[in-house]
């Protein structure tokens, strides 16, 4: 092989491993992140709690920090 063949080579594995790195990274959320072209994004629906429900959760919440203290103490 000739010099201008492998350094073509070579320049065609690089292109094809940045194209791998740029799919692997704009999975994980980090660089590489690409926009969708004419999407919106997409709200994700809250739930909304009454607030017995809210007290309810309040009450198990300060009845495991009690538990979690009391064994933390022995």
């Amino acid at each position: 092989m000739n010099t201008p063949d492998l350094i073509a080579e070579i320049d065609a594995e690089i292109a094809r491993l940045e194209e791998v790195r740029n799919l692997l990274t704009a999975g994980a959320g980090t660089a590489g992140k690409q926009k969708r072209a004419g999407k919106r994004p997409v709200k994700i629906a809250r739930r909304n709690l009454s607030p017995e429900a809210r007290e309810r959760i309040r009450q198990a919440q300060i009845k495991r920090w009690a538990k979690a203290k009391k064994a933390s103490a022995k």
